[in-house]
């Protein structure tokens, strides 16, 4: 049996619903979300500053937690340096938020699929190198929509359903305008907008997303040489939401915390700079387990 956590990594909130499914589904399983605030978004920064960034921070992350598998939750991170992470932690289990491309495309009836997504992930050619490995003849049209990350970090908690509906219209529209008829949530704060987006697709566009899937993978990985994996403390640990960044923290963190029931912490209090990065791995803190 295994009693370090599954920690979750995102540049802020979008991959919360990830996080929430994994622990719906494995509830005795400890858990650290960590929202890199310090580094948000990420969609803009380039590929080598971006995996640079990611391969700081998991340092960080490994000596303080020491966890026994990383889910990267963030579409753009998982696109961009997923594999430089792999490279960089050989041994530590990753799983990534890949876009839903695969049954977008198959299911598509006219050929046509959409991808939403960062700049990153819209650009990255993982992206259409993964459409052509299912379905070659499907043509792929990519919206970048920056703005609407933006609105899930900040604007998402005060907005009510009407302005939640006009955020995701535009989008849909262009893609209903392209002839698409299957799009993807290429980015996880998107799946705040599921229900959104769904209304706004009906009846002529399917939404496809990966949260399913991403807690399918991390189950396999946990229950793979009999069990060795999973916990045996049952569910009184307590569930972490980690926020990076040297400022004092925003009261929607402690509202994000209480939505999702995890206990709010600033990294850079439980690991101050001044630390060595280079110090061996430390079990979980006791604090984690109160």
């Amino acid at each position: 049996m295994n009693n370090q956590p599954v920690l979750f990594l995102d540049s802020g909130i979008g991959g919360l619903p990830y996080c929430r499914h994994f622990h719906g589904h494995n509830p005795a399983e400890p858990l650290v979300y960590v929202a890199d605030r310090a580094s948000f978004p990420y969609g803009p920064r380039e590929q080598g500053e971006l995996t640079g960034l990611l391969i700081t921070l998991m340092k960080r992350l490994l000596r303080l937690f020491n966890p026994k598998v990383v889910v990267v939750a963030c579409n753009t991170a998982s696109v961009s340096a997923l594999a430089a992470l792999r490279k960089a932690f050989p041994g530590l289990p990753m799983v990534g938020t890949v876009p839903a491309i695969k049954p977008a495309v198959l299911e598509s009836q006219q050929q046509r699929a959409g991808v939403l997504g960062t700049e990153r992930t819209i650009n990255d050619p993982y992206t259409m190198n993964l459409a052509a490995r299912y379905r070659p003849d499907c043509t792929i049209t990519g919206i970048a929509a920056p703005d609407l990350v933006e609105f899930v970090e900040h604007r998402y908690a005060l907005a009510d359903e009407a302005e939640r509906r006009r955020a995701v219209v535009p989008y849909i529209e262009g893609f209903r305008a392209a002839g698409v008829d299957t799009v993807v949530l290429g980015c996880t704060h998107f799946l705040f907008l599921l229900k959104e987006f769904q209304w706004a697709a009906a009846p002529d566009i399917g939404i496809y997303d990966s949260i399913a899937g991403v807690s399918h993978r991390v189950e396999a990985l946990l229950d793979r040489d009999e069990q060795t994996l999973r916990t045996d403390r049952g569910c009184g640990e307590a569930h972490l939401l980690v926020v990076t960044g040297a400022s004092p923290l925003e009261p929607s963190w402690q509202r994000w915390a209480d939505a999702f029931d995890l206990t709010l912490r600033r990294l850079e209090d439980l690991d101050p700079p001044e630390n060595d990065l280079h110090a061996e791995a430390l079990t979980i803190p006791d604090w984690i387990h109160r």
